[in-house]
């Protein structure tokens, strides 16, 4: 058996969330008008949950690429894979 540990791996982690609360994340802040902070974001949330888990869920985020948490607290949805595809289909664009 490996020693080697996965690179997202929070710590003194209480509840683990599920799929169904990372997608309802993830929706509001794709769906957000402006770009909220974690606290604005959590407090808006349909459903409730520890914030501790709200932070789990963050974390998993911003290490997937999904988002990105600016110096000023706010949260910005960054993953935009059909975007990207059709960005590679132009021919006059080069990738580095």
């Amino acid at each position: 058996m490996s020693n080697m540990k996965t690179a997202f791996a929070p710590k003194n982690i209480l509840r683990y969330p599920r799929l169904d609360t990372v997608l309802m994340v993830e929706e509001a802040i794709r769906n957000a008008k402006d770009y909220p902070t974690k606290a604005k974001l959590w407090k808006s949330l349909p459903k409730k949950m520890m914030y501790q888990t709200f932070n789990t869920i963050i974390d998993y985020l911003e290490y997937s690429g999904k988002i990105l948490l600016e110096k000023d607290g706010s949260i910005i949805w960054i993953w935009d894979p059909q975007g990207v595809r059709e960005l590679l289909s132009k021919k006059h664009l080069v990738v580095r």
